[in-house]
């Protein structure tokens, strides 16, 4: 089943799990919660306990004027919605919800309410300067 993963502080990115309840949830590391907070036909399915467990604050859920009601913690899938489960995420769908998480956000409270503060994405230069050791000079050892 194609679907769209979104892990704290990285991009998300499109993945194949297979389909059923294990699958879903060894991908958020815990029992299951799906939640429909969009009118298109998909599911968000997250840890039911992330925040109890105190898994890392993921990405801000907001309503129509851009304000905050909700936040994920840990791992969390987008699915499709099938007749009767959950199913492929549509290609249209994916880069929607892509493009919608796509920039990783930290969290801070400031005089009682809760601020995401979106992270700026890591170009592939980037990364790949972060991947690579840095270079030595002088003799080997």
């Amino acid at each position: 089943m194609k679907v769209l993963m979104v892990q704290p502080g990285e991009i998300p990115h499109e993945t194949d799990i297979e389909p059923g309840l294990e699958s879903l949830q060894a991908a958020v590391d815990g029992p299951i919660q799906a939640v429909y907070p969009y009118e298109d036909p998909v599911a968000l399915i997250c840890n039911e306990e992330g925040k109890f467990l105190g898994l890392p604050l993921n990405r801000a859920l907001r309503d129509d004027t851009g304000e905050i009601y909700d936040i994920i913690a840990g791992n969390f899938l987008i699915t499709g919605l099938g007749e009767e489960s959950f199913s492929d995420l549509p290609p249209d769908l994916l880069e929607k919800y892509k493009e919608q998480f796509l920039a990783p956000e930290s969290f801070a409270r400031i005089g009682g309410k809760i601020l995401a503060v979106k992270q700026p994405v890591p170009s592939p230069e980037d990364k790949e300067r972060t991947q690579k050791p840095p270079h030595k000079s002088g003799p080997e050892l």
